[in-house]
């Protein structure tokens, strides 16, 4: 089994920052807008370099995104920035209307997604905004497994015509992709080679992934690691060539079981190549306050709750 080093743990919020100061001094197509949360994107830096393009727009996001839409129209790249919460759910008719329907080059970008948003609590944990962001026809939809990869997908995003929905979180996690990667989007990653059981993960179920099939392999028990971070356009092709291999898979997110990546899997698997599949996801609940780590445990949204659903698939195997 390959082994992942934690090169330190950092937010991914933090990496997008990195990625748009780039832009800022690589592409002058790109402006930002922020919703009363420069500090919590980690954008200052772009701001200072870059402060005619840059929009405050307080607390207004509906308004933001009828911004973005139309600073489009005049050729520029607008990324919008607020959390996940009041990037989807406050805005919903807004992305619909003024963006997905009508084509815009958009890039939506949500930091605080999850349950790891952590002590804000409920109101602010969304759970249910990569389902929401999926159904809207042509919107893409990322959600970055740490610091390094969310920067590359904040670059890469910029050159892909159309709406985009770049999901990221809150905490400190670690740091093991490669610093200099290219970001493809709809490109899953093999990760880790396995025989016996599939696990596609997303976000920061990523790197609980890597530790899961690591406990897996001292029982004696071979799996496969794909980190999904495009939900929409699903590599299909790359799921369903792993799991001819494994014939059973689990899937692994911070977001509800209803809409989220699971759901787009077993689909895919419904209807070319079906096998057992379990869920590590919320099980259609809100969160509460606590720490990232308190709430990861209890809601099952780590490495021993993967393990446990590998077990479990593996003995729905034919």
């Amino acid at each position: 089994m390959k082994k992942y080093i934690d090169q330190g743990k950092k937010d991914t919020r933090s990496g997008y920052g990195a990625g748009m100061t780039e832009l800022g001094r690589t592409n002058p197509k790109v402006v930002a807008l922020c919703a009363d949360l420069v500090g919590s994107l980690k954008i200052q830096e772009f701001i200072d370099e870059n402060p005619e393009r840059f929009f405050q727009v307080g607390i207004a996001e509906a308004n933001m995104m009828g911004i973005a839409a139309g600073l489009t129209i005049g050729g520029y790249i607008p990324f919008t920035g607020t959390f996940a919460n009041f990037s989807t759910g406050r805005v919903y008719d807004q992305i619909r209307q003024s963006i997905a329907y009508s084509g815009k080059n958009v890039k939506i970008c949500a930091s605080h997604a999850g349950i790891t948003l952590g002590e804000d609590g409920a109101t602010h944990q969304i759970l249910e905004d990569i389902g929401l962001m999926k159904m809207l026809p042509g919107m893409t939809v990322i959600n970055t497994c740490d610091f390094n990869q969310t920067k590359a997908a904040t670059i890469a995003i910029a050159e892909h015509e159309g709406p985009v929905y770049l999901r990221f979180g809150r905490p400190k996690v670690p740091n093991f992709t490669a610093v200099d990667q290219n970001f493809e989007i709809g490109k899953a990653i093999l990760l880790n080679e396995g025989t016996d059981v599939t696990i596609v993960a997303t976000g920061h179920l990523v790197w609980e992934s890597l530790i899961a099939a690591e406990n897996l392999e001292n029982q004696g028990i071979s799996a496969e690691v794909i980190n999904i971070h495009t939900i929409k356009p699903l590599d299909a092709e790359a799921i369903i060539k792993s799991v001819k291999k494994t014939g059973a898979i689990v899937t692994a997110e911070e977001h509800n079981y209803l809409g989220g990546l699971g759901e787009s899997v077993a689909r895919t698997l419904t209807t070319n190549y079906p096998v057992p599949q379990e869920f590590i996801a919320t099980q259609d609940t809100f969160g509460e306050s606590g720490t990232p780590d308190q709430l990861m445990e209890k809601y099952g949204l780590n490495n021993k709750a993967i393990e446990k659903a590998v077990l479990e698939v593996l003995t729905r195997k034919a």
